[in-house]
């Protein structure tokens, strides 16, 4: 049960909070409207947990991470920016509570798909030039966290 929290002046003039019962509001407890807002604190702890790991996965298979959450503008921001030898890598990061939400593999579209290549171009605009000798590759790393065990990660190279 969810509380409202109020403030009020004491004696002394100073500010003390006080808590009121849980209220109705328009056929839904507070309880329920405050559960709306969680979520997206949620997804973020969530998404940054599932970056944290993608992280770690492409260390171990030899590629150098250059920037997290990287920002071009109003265009939108790159996961993770690494690179794979000479070839530059932009990586979506997609994780999922094992449960009734699609896969975090479909979750890229071809709209996705496409502001990640403008993202791409915004990068290598901004920092030195041409694309490397080998390119620019887009990957995806989708993970799973089940209820009990250890997350599934499954990294997809060039998916556009």
């Amino acid at each position: 049960m969810t509380t409202t929290n109020m403030r009020e002046t004491d004696a002394a003039g100073t500010k003390a909070s006080r808590t009121d019962a849980p209220r109705r509001t328009a056929g839904r407890t507070a309880r329920r409207k405050n559960a709306a807002r969680q979520p997206a604190l949620a997804r973020n702890a969530l998404g940054a947990y599932g970056e944290g790991l993608a992280v770690r996965r492409l260390a171990e298979t030899g590629m150098t991470v250059l920037a997290r959450n990287w920002r071009c503008g109003r265009v939108g921001e790159i996961d993770i920016v690494a690179r794979d030898g000479d070839t530059l890598v932009i990586c979506e990061v997609k994780t999922r509570r094992e449960g009734a939400f699609q896969h975090p593999m479909a979750a890229v579209t071809p709209t996705k798909a496409d502001r990640l290549k403008r993202l791409a171009a915004c990068w290598l605009d901004r920092h030195g030039g041409p694309p490397p000798r080998t390119g620019v590759r887009i990957d995806l790393i989708g993970i799973v966290l089940p209820r009990r065990g250890a997350p599934v990660v499954t990294h997809a190279q060039g998916v556009a």
